[in-house]
């Protein structure tokens, strides 16, 4: 297992869509932190706490596009991704619905 906490090793302060929107979007999480901790760990546990909180948009194209552009399956991103918030309990659910709707 590996873990990856999002305010620790990516940014306090996640944001956007696309890398145009700037270095700490989704697509840059997605594709340049959590896929490769994907293909390096079975299960990576993604401690979401200590940041500044996350949009929509954040949260979608970080998790959901893993599912919509067919890096993985929902049931694949099911097993091997484990989602912590003490900080915000929804999030988890919320990342989740993102994932299951592709």
């Amino acid at each position: 297992m590996t873990t990856i906490n999002v305010a620790n090793d990516f940014s306090k302060w996640p944001a956007g869509r696309y890398r145009g929107d700037g270095p700490y979007s989704g697509e840059v999480f997605r594709d340049d932190v959590l896929v490769p901790a994907l293909a390096r760990a079975e299960i990576v546990e993604v401690q979401l706490d200590g940041a500044r909180g996350y949009g929509s948009s954040f949260l979608e194209e970080a998790f959901g596009g893993l599912a919509r552009l067919g890096k993985y399956t929902r049931q694949q991103l099911k097993e091997r991704l484990k989602i912590v918030s003490l900080e915000d309990p929804s999030l988890p659910a919320e990342i989740l619905f993102y994932i299951e709707k592709h």
